[in-house]
């Protein structure tokens, strides 16, 4: 018929043997979709300052209160430290008991709002420790994940009671800010490879 004499019917056609994992359109094929995965992953990358923060002996002093007013303890730290996020333009992304994990597009507002939240939970008779460090992160699913995240952990774990931790790369980029710094020496961070120069944020 003139339908299957169209130049379209006429065009060989490519057999099951040709598109196999071997073939060339194959390889290429996988090639692009590959590219493509690793472009979408590198999208979904970008910087961001993280900021942890925990309660100071919160498993004694929830021995000491008793399981009622620790509940009310933490209920009434939680809306500080969120009100404190709101304040300073932080994002909170998670909470895990009585720690805080948050991000910020800008490493000024991340310090300071450690230093108030820090500042505001006395009001409690309590104490945390914070720490805050600029990186990629990746947002994987809605959540935000990488490296950064794990040194900003790390960076807060060493904190002293009422203090702010901050990596060098956060203290490098807020130079002008009106913010201070003490030199708290080099530390190894679990589980991030070399050793990280960190500095304590002390009043101006």
């Amino acid at each position: 018929s003139a339908l299957t004499q169209s130049p379209i019917f006429s065009m060989p056609v490519a057999s099951v043997e040709s598109c196999g994992p071997s073939s060339p359109f194959f390889r290429a094929s996988s090639s692009i979709v590959g590219k493509i995965r690793h472009e979408e992953e590198v999208l979904d990358r970008v910087l961001a300052t993280v900021l942890f923060t925990d309660i100071v002996g919160s498993t004694e002093r929830a021995r000491e209160l008793g399981d009622h007013a620790w509940k009310d303890i933490i209920e009434r730290h939680h809306a500080v430290i969120r009100a404190m996020l709101g304040r300073y333009r932080g994002r909170e992304v998670d909470t895990a008991g009585d720690g805080f994990f948050a991000v910020f597009d800008g490493p000024a507002r991340a310090v300071r709002c450690a230093q108030s939240i820090a500042e505001a939970v006395r009001t409690l008779d309590l104490q945390v420790r914070a720490g805050v460090h600029t990186g990629e992160v990746e947002t994987i699913d809605g959540k935000i994940g990488g490296i950064a995240v794990h040194v900003g952990a790390r960076v807060g774990a060493l904190a002293q009671p009422s203090e702010v931790l901050v990596s060098s790369t956060v203290r490098d980029l807020v130079a002008g800010s009106g913010l201070a710094f003490e030199d708290a020496g080099e530390h190894e961070l679990k589980g991030v490879p070399d050793r990280w120069r960190l500095y304590r944020v002390v009043d101006a």
